[in-house]
């Protein structure tokens, strides 16, 4: 398990999950929603989440396995020392729409599994807040029967919630900071295969 501070450590509780795995806002002793960790879904194949705690990134390797699937595949995006044209980033900022994070990762797992029904579990996890070097920021994962349709969705995951899915990050560095630069118009996961751009 993560350290955590005392407050912060929690059992899930179904009703404070939503269909996908990932905690809805709970209201503090203050009436203050606060965000909690995600936590793998009571059914179902779809681990979805947005969440201001560390990713709980072993937990979702493990979760992915299942004795169908002969292969998993995990994508853990870490915090970089460097940005485009920078070479001193010291951390990172991320904010997201709340709302709209966990509908737009459901578009991108229904997407993912219309093109590759044969796919096992999958998991789209993001944190936000702030975020030092080494720290995973995004997980996408995938199980499936085999290598080949573990790699490539799992590749379009993590593609189409770099493009559809309203996430931003702030570079800082020693003296000041700045919204990224590969900042672009939100599309639908639909569109990812059609959009013909790199994903950075």
């Amino acid at each position: 398990m993560f350290a955590h501070a005392a407050e912060e450590v929690v059992s899930p509780r179904i009703e404070d999950r939503n269909d996908h795995g990932a905690c809805a806002g709970v209201a503090d002793k203050g009436g203050t929603a606060t965000m909690r960790g995600v936590f793998p879904p009571v059914d179902g194949d779809d681990w979805l989440g947005l969440t201001d705690a560390e990713l709980p990134v072993g937990e979702i390797y493990d979760w992915c396995v299942r004795p169908d699937c002969g292969a998993v595949v995990l994508f853990s995006g870490t915090v970089r020392d460097h940005a485009e044209g920078r070479t001193d980033v010291r951390r990172l900022e991320y904010e997201a729409y709340d709302e709209m994070v966990v509908p737009k990762l459901a578009q991108i797992a229904a997407e993912t599994r219309a093109r590759w029904p044969m796919i096992g579990r999958l998991v789209l996890v993001h944190r936000v807040g702030s975020l030092e070097l080494g720290e995973s920021s995004v997980v996408a994962a995938v199980s499936a029967p085999h290598r080949a349709e573990a790699f490539v969705a799992a590749r379009f995951a993590i593609d189409a919630l770099k493009v559809s899915v309203p996430v931003w990050k702030r570079e800082v560095w020693a003296d000041g900071s700045e919204w990224a630069t590969n900042a672009q118009e939100l599309i639908d996961a639909a569109d990812v295969a059609r959009t013909g751009r790199e994903v950075r």
